[in-house]
Protein backbone atom coordinates (compact mmCIF):
# COMPACT_ATOMS: atom_id res chain seq x y z
CA UNK A 1 0.00 0.00 0.00
CA UNK A 2 1.37 3.44 -0.92
CA UNK A 3 1.85 6.15 1.69
CA UNK A 4 -0.83 8.47 0.21
CA UNK A 5 -3.42 5.69 0.47
CA UNK A 6 -2.30 4.83 4.02
CA UNK A 7 -2.55 8.48 5.05
CA UNK A 8 -6.04 8.67 3.56
CA UNK A 9 -7.07 5.58 5.52
CA UNK A 10 -5.77 7.03 8.75
CA UNK A 11 -7.56 10.33 8.09
CA UNK A 12 -10.84 8.48 7.49
CA UNK A 13 -10.49 6.54 10.74
CA UNK A 14 -9.61 9.72 12.64
CA UNK A 15 -12.74 11.44 11.33
CA UNK A 16 -14.86 8.46 12.42
CA UNK A 17 -13.24 8.69 15.86
CA UNK A 18 -14.18 12.38 16.05
CA UNK A 19 -17.82 11.47 15.40
CA UNK A 20 -17.68 8.90 18.21
CA UNK A 21 -16.08 11.44 20.56
CA UNK A 22 -18.61 14.15 19.68
CA UNK A 23 -21.51 11.91 20.71
CA UNK A 24 -19.81 10.61 23.84
CA UNK A 25 -19.13 14.17 24.97
CA UNK A 26 -22.66 15.32 24.13
CA UNK A 27 -21.62 17.84 21.46
CA UNK A 28 -24.15 16.52 18.93
CA UNK A 29 -27.05 15.92 21.30
CA UNK A 30 -28.44 19.26 22.52
CA UNK A 31 -30.96 19.02 25.32
CA UNK A 32 -34.59 19.68 24.59
CA UNK A 33 -37.42 19.51 27.06
CA UNK A 34 -40.86 20.71 28.02
CA UNK A 35 -42.00 24.06 29.25
CA UNK A 36 -40.79 23.82 32.87
CA UNK A 37 -37.93 22.40 34.85
CA UNK A 38 -39.93 19.40 36.05
CA UNK A 39 -40.40 18.03 32.53
CA UNK A 40 -38.18 15.13 31.58
CA UNK A 41 -35.26 16.09 29.43
CA UNK A 42 -34.74 14.23 26.21
CA UNK A 43 -31.84 14.06 23.86
CA UNK A 44 -32.15 13.94 20.13
CA UNK A 45 -30.53 10.94 18.44
CA UNK A 46 -27.46 12.53 16.82
CA UNK A 47 -26.90 9.60 14.47
CA UNK A 48 -30.47 9.90 13.17
CA UNK A 49 -30.18 13.67 12.73
CA UNK A 50 -26.88 13.35 10.85
CA UNK A 51 -28.25 10.50 8.75
CA UNK A 52 -31.34 12.46 7.74
CA UNK A 53 -29.33 15.56 6.87
CA UNK A 54 -26.91 13.53 4.77
CA UNK A 55 -29.58 11.48 3.00
CA UNK A 56 -32.14 14.17 2.26
CA UNK A 57 -29.94 17.22 1.63
CA UNK A 58 -26.32 16.54 0.79
CA UNK A 59 -26.36 13.14 -0.98
CA UNK A 60 -29.06 14.21 -3.50
CA UNK A 61 -26.96 17.26 -4.43
CA UNK A 62 -23.90 15.08 -5.00
CA UNK A 63 -25.77 12.49 -7.09
CA UNK A 64 -27.64 15.02 -9.22
CA UNK A 65 -24.51 17.03 -10.02
CA UNK A 66 -22.50 13.88 -10.77
CA UNK A 67 -25.06 12.58 -13.26
CA UNK A 68 -25.50 15.97 -14.97
CA UNK A 69 -21.74 16.33 -15.50
CA UNK A 70 -21.11 12.73 -16.61
CA UNK A 71 -19.98 12.28 -20.23
CA UNK A 72 -22.12 9.25 -21.05
CA UNK A 73 -20.66 8.81 -24.55
CA UNK A 74 -17.15 8.25 -23.15
CA UNK A 75 -18.00 5.37 -20.83
CA UNK A 76 -16.00 2.14 -21.54
CA UNK A 77 -19.04 -0.12 -21.70
CA UNK A 78 -17.30 -3.51 -21.92
CA UNK A 79 -15.02 -2.76 -18.99
CA UNK A 80 -17.93 -1.43 -16.97
CA UNK A 81 -19.88 -4.58 -17.72
CA UNK A 82 -16.90 -6.65 -16.56
CA UNK A 83 -17.34 -5.01 -13.16
CA UNK A 84 -21.09 -4.60 -12.71
CA UNK A 85 -22.18 -8.00 -14.06
CA UNK A 86 -20.28 -10.01 -11.41
CA UNK A 87 -20.97 -7.43 -8.69
CA UNK A 88 -24.72 -7.50 -9.30
CA UNK A 89 -24.71 -11.31 -9.40
CA UNK A 90 -22.74 -11.46 -6.14
CA UNK A 91 -25.01 -8.85 -4.51
CA UNK A 92 -28.16 -10.71 -5.51
CA UNK A 93 -26.76 -13.97 -4.10
CA UNK A 94 -25.99 -12.27 -0.76
CA UNK A 95 -29.44 -10.68 -0.73
CA UNK A 96 -31.15 -13.94 -1.71
CA UNK A 97 -29.35 -15.91 1.00
CA UNK A 98 -30.42 -13.49 3.71
CA UNK A 99 -33.90 -13.17 2.23
CA UNK A 100 -34.40 -16.94 2.45
CA UNK A 101 -33.24 -16.92 6.07
CA UNK A 102 -35.42 -13.95 7.05
CA UNK A 103 -38.52 -14.82 9.02
CA UNK A 104 -40.44 -11.80 7.78
CA UNK A 105 -40.27 -9.33 4.91
CA UNK A 106 -38.23 -6.33 6.09
CA UNK A 107 -35.21 -4.24 5.14
CA UNK A 108 -32.55 -6.48 6.72
CA UNK A 109 -31.65 -8.62 3.64
CA UNK A 110 -31.11 -5.59 1.40
CA UNK A 111 -29.17 -3.79 4.15
CA UNK A 112 -26.85 -6.77 4.58
CA UNK A 113 -26.41 -6.94 0.80
CA UNK A 114 -25.37 -3.30 0.50
CA UNK A 115 -22.99 -3.64 3.44
CA UNK A 116 -21.24 -6.55 1.71
CA UNK A 117 -21.18 -4.85 -1.70
CA UNK A 118 -21.01 -1.05 -1.65
CA UNK A 119 -17.41 0.08 -1.37
CA UNK A 120 -15.78 3.32 -0.27
CA UNK A 121 -15.16 4.31 -3.87
CA UNK A 122 -14.80 8.07 -3.36
CA UNK A 123 -13.07 8.92 -0.08
CA UNK A 124 -10.61 6.02 -0.34
CA UNK A 125 -11.01 4.69 -3.87
CA UNK A 126 -10.10 7.86 -5.75
CA UNK A 127 -6.76 8.51 -3.99
CA UNK A 128 -5.96 4.79 -4.21
CA UNK A 129 -6.58 4.69 -7.98
CA UNK A 130 -4.59 7.87 -8.52
CA UNK A 131 -1.64 6.61 -6.46
CA UNK A 132 -1.55 3.07 -7.90
CA UNK A 133 -2.60 3.49 -11.53
CA UNK A 134 -2.02 7.11 -12.49
CA UNK A 135 -4.30 9.21 -14.69
CA UNK A 136 -5.54 6.39 -16.98
CA UNK A 137 -6.49 4.21 -14.02
CA UNK A 138 -8.11 7.14 -12.23
CA UNK A 139 -10.22 7.91 -15.30
CA UNK A 140 -11.53 4.33 -15.36
CA UNK A 141 -12.17 4.40 -11.62
CA UNK A 142 -14.17 7.63 -11.98
CA UNK A 143 -16.26 5.98 -14.71
CA UNK A 144 -17.03 3.14 -12.29
CA UNK A 145 -17.87 5.59 -9.52
CA UNK A 146 -20.27 7.51 -11.78
CA UNK A 147 -22.45 4.40 -12.16
CA UNK A 148 -21.78 2.89 -8.73
CA UNK A 149 -24.68 4.54 -6.96
CA UNK A 150 -27.02 4.46 -9.95
CA UNK A 151 -26.71 0.71 -10.47
CA UNK A 152 -26.30 -0.70 -6.96
CA UNK A 153 -28.51 1.67 -4.99
CA UNK A 154 -31.32 1.53 -7.53
CA UNK A 155 -31.39 -2.28 -7.54
CA UNK A 156 -31.21 -2.45 -3.75
CA UNK A 157 -33.92 0.17 -3.34
CA UNK A 158 -36.24 -1.84 -5.60
CA UNK A 159 -35.53 -4.97 -3.55
CA UNK A 160 -36.05 -3.35 -0.15
CA UNK A 161 -39.19 -1.49 -1.19
CA UNK A 162 -40.65 -4.70 -2.61
CA UNK A 163 -39.89 -6.49 0.67
CA UNK A 164 -41.47 -3.72 2.73
CA UNK A 165 -44.52 -3.55 0.47
CA UNK A 166 -45.07 -7.31 0.87
CA UNK A 167 -44.68 -7.02 4.62
CA UNK A 168 -47.07 -4.11 5.11
CA UNK A 169 -50.26 -5.78 3.94
CA UNK A 170 -51.78 -8.62 2.00
CA UNK A 171 -52.54 -6.33 -0.92
CA UNK A 172 -52.81 -7.51 -4.49
CA UNK A 173 -49.72 -8.00 -6.60
CA UNK A 174 -50.63 -4.92 -8.62
CA UNK A 175 -50.91 -2.79 -5.47
CA UNK A 176 -47.60 -4.15 -4.21
CA UNK A 177 -45.92 -3.38 -7.53
CA UNK A 178 -47.40 0.12 -7.61
CA UNK A 179 -46.18 0.86 -4.07
CA UNK A 180 -42.73 -0.52 -4.85
CA UNK A 181 -42.33 1.56 -8.02
CA UNK A 182 -43.56 4.75 -6.33
CA UNK A 183 -41.31 4.37 -3.30
CA UNK A 184 -38.34 3.41 -5.47
CA UNK A 185 -38.61 6.47 -7.70
CA UNK A 186 -39.60 8.99 -5.02
CA UNK A 187 -36.46 8.20 -3.06
CA UNK A 188 -33.67 10.54 -1.93
CA UNK A 189 -31.06 8.44 -3.74
CA UNK A 190 -32.82 7.23 -6.89
CA UNK A 191 -34.79 10.38 -7.76
CA UNK A 192 -31.78 12.74 -7.99
CA UNK A 193 -29.93 10.18 -10.12
CA UNK A 194 -32.84 9.88 -12.55
CA UNK A 195 -33.35 13.65 -12.57
CA UNK A 196 -29.64 14.18 -13.22
CA UNK A 197 -29.68 11.71 -16.12
CA UNK A 198 -32.74 13.43 -17.61
CA UNK A 199 -31.07 16.83 -17.33
CA UNK A 200 -27.87 15.39 -18.82
CA UNK A 201 -29.80 14.29 -21.92
CA UNK A 202 -31.06 17.85 -22.49
CA UNK A 203 -27.47 19.05 -22.95
CA UNK A 204 -28.25 22.29 -21.10
CA UNK A 205 -25.62 21.90 -18.39
CA UNK A 206 -25.83 23.73 -15.08
CA UNK A 207 -25.96 27.47 -14.47
CA UNK A 208 -22.81 28.56 -12.55
CA UNK A 209 -24.87 29.51 -9.50
CA UNK A 210 -26.69 26.14 -9.45
CA UNK A 211 -23.43 24.28 -10.03
CA UNK A 212 -21.72 26.09 -7.17
CA UNK A 213 -24.68 25.47 -4.85
CA UNK A 214 -24.69 21.75 -5.63
CA UNK A 215 -20.91 21.52 -5.36
CA UNK A 216 -20.95 23.19 -1.93
CA UNK A 217 -23.64 20.82 -0.66
CA UNK A 218 -21.84 17.80 -2.15
CA UNK A 219 -18.63 18.68 -0.32
CA UNK A 220 -20.37 17.96 2.98
CA UNK A 221 -21.18 14.33 2.10
CA UNK A 222 -17.78 12.85 2.92
CA UNK A 223 -17.13 14.43 6.35
CA UNK A 224 -20.75 14.10 7.48
CA UNK A 225 -20.90 10.46 6.45
CA UNK A 226 -17.71 9.65 8.33
CA UNK A 227 -18.85 11.50 11.44
CA UNK A 228 -22.15 9.60 11.12
CA UNK A 229 -20.31 6.28 11.40
CA UNK A 230 -18.61 7.35 14.62
CA UNK A 231 -21.88 8.74 15.96
CA UNK A 232 -23.68 5.49 15.20
CA UNK A 233 -20.98 3.47 16.95
CA UNK A 234 -21.30 5.66 20.04
CA UNK A 235 -25.10 5.57 19.97
CA UNK A 236 -25.68 1.87 19.30
CA UNK A 237 -22.46 0.32 20.60
CA UNK A 238 -20.70 -2.79 19.25
CA UNK A 239 -21.84 -5.44 21.71
CA UNK A 240 -23.02 -8.54 19.85
CA UNK A 241 -22.07 -7.10 16.46
CA UNK A 242 -18.49 -8.27 15.99
CA UNK A 243 -19.30 -11.81 14.81
CA UNK A 244 -21.69 -10.83 11.99
CA UNK A 245 -19.52 -7.82 11.17
CA UNK A 246 -16.42 -9.96 10.60
CA UNK A 247 -18.40 -12.21 8.27
CA UNK A 248 -19.67 -9.25 6.24
CA UNK A 249 -16.19 -7.71 6.13
CA UNK A 250 -14.72 -10.98 4.84
CA UNK A 251 -17.33 -11.12 2.08
CA UNK A 252 -16.58 -7.53 1.07
CA UNK A 253 -12.79 -7.70 1.21
CA UNK A 254 -12.15 -11.26 -0.01
CA UNK A 255 -15.11 -12.86 -1.76
CA UNK A 256 -16.33 -9.90 -3.81
CA UNK A 257 -12.92 -9.03 -5.38
CA UNK A 258 -12.34 -12.72 -6.11
CA UNK A 259 -15.66 -12.89 -7.99
CA UNK A 260 -14.78 -9.75 -9.96
CA UNK A 261 -11.26 -11.00 -10.73
CA UNK A 262 -12.40 -14.36 -12.07
CA UNK A 263 -15.33 -12.99 -14.07
CA UNK A 264 -13.59 -9.93 -15.48
CA UNK A 265 -10.44 -11.82 -16.46
CA UNK A 266 -11.80 -15.13 -17.71
CA UNK A 267 -15.28 -14.00 -18.73
CA UNK A 268 -14.61 -10.57 -20.23
CA UNK A 269 -10.94 -10.90 -21.15
CA UNK A 270 -9.77 -8.01 -18.98
CA UNK A 271 -6.10 -7.81 -18.08
CA UNK A 272 -3.38 -5.33 -17.24
CA UNK A 273 -4.31 -1.99 -15.72
CA UNK A 274 -8.09 -2.21 -16.41
CA UNK A 275 -8.31 -5.56 -14.59
CA UNK A 276 -6.33 -4.18 -11.66
CA UNK A 277 -8.64 -1.15 -11.37
CA UNK A 278 -11.72 -3.38 -11.39
CA UNK A 279 -10.37 -5.73 -8.74
CA UNK A 280 -9.16 -2.97 -6.44
CA UNK A 281 -12.50 -1.20 -6.80
CA UNK A 282 -14.19 -4.41 -5.63
CA UNK A 283 -11.63 -4.84 -2.83
CA UNK A 284 -12.43 -1.48 -1.19
CA UNK A 285 -13.85 -1.56 2.35
CA UNK A 286 -17.55 -0.99 2.99
CA UNK A 287 -18.61 2.56 2.26
CA UNK A 288 -20.61 5.08 4.24
CA UNK A 289 -23.60 4.78 1.89
CA UNK A 290 -24.27 1.40 3.51
CA UNK A 291 -24.88 3.11 6.84
CA UNK A 292 -26.99 5.84 5.21
CA UNK A 293 -29.09 3.05 3.67
CA UNK A 294 -29.42 1.35 7.07
CA UNK A 295 -30.42 4.66 8.65
CA UNK A 296 -33.03 5.22 5.95
CA UNK A 297 -34.75 1.93 6.76
CA UNK A 298 -33.98 1.90 10.50
CA UNK A 299 -32.34 -1.51 10.51
CA UNK A 300 -28.91 -2.92 11.43
CA UNK A 301 -27.36 0.51 12.00
CA UNK A 302 -24.98 -0.78 14.68
CA UNK A 303 -23.83 -3.79 12.67
CA UNK A 304 -23.33 -1.72 9.52
CA UNK A 305 -21.24 0.85 11.41
CA UNK A 306 -19.01 -1.89 12.80
CA UNK A 307 -18.57 -3.45 9.34
CA UNK A 308 -17.44 -0.12 7.89
CA UNK A 309 -14.83 0.38 10.60
CA UNK A 310 -13.59 -3.24 10.65
CA UNK A 311 -13.31 -3.45 6.87
CA UNK A 312 -11.47 -0.11 6.73
CA UNK A 313 -8.91 -1.32 9.28
CA UNK A 314 -8.54 -4.72 7.59
CA UNK A 315 -8.15 -3.15 4.14
CA UNK A 316 -4.60 -2.22 5.13
CA UNK A 317 -3.74 -5.92 4.84
CA UNK A 318 -6.12 -7.14 2.15
CA UNK A 319 -5.15 -4.38 -0.31
CA UNK A 320 -1.60 -5.71 -0.35
CA UNK A 321 -2.92 -9.24 -0.81
CA UNK A 322 -4.92 -8.34 -3.92
CA UNK A 323 -2.09 -6.30 -5.40
CA UNK A 324 0.17 -9.35 -4.97
CA UNK A 325 -2.43 -11.62 -6.61
CA UNK A 326 -2.72 -9.21 -9.55
CA UNK A 327 1.05 -9.02 -9.93
CA UNK A 328 1.27 -12.82 -9.90
CA UNK A 329 -1.53 -13.12 -12.47
CA UNK A 330 0.06 -10.56 -14.77
CA UNK A 331 3.37 -12.41 -14.49
CA UNK A 332 1.75 -15.57 -15.86
CA UNK A 333 0.79 -13.86 -19.12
Amino acid sequence: MTLPVLYKLLALLATIALGWLAVRRGWLAPQRGGGDATDSVQRADPAQVLGNATLFLFVPALLFRTMVRQDLSALPLRTLAAYFVPVLAYMLVVYGWHRLRAQQADAAPATRAITCTYGNAVQLGIPMAAALFGEPGLALHIALVSLHGLVLLTVLTVLVEADLARGRSAASRWATLRTTVRNTIVHPVVLPVLAGLAWNFTGLGLHPVADELLRTLALAVVPLSLVLIGASLATHGVQGQLGPAWGAAALKLLVMPAVVLLTAHYGFGQQGMPLAVLVMMAALPAGTNALIFAQRYQTLQAQTSVVVVLSTFTFMATAGLWLAVLARLQGLH
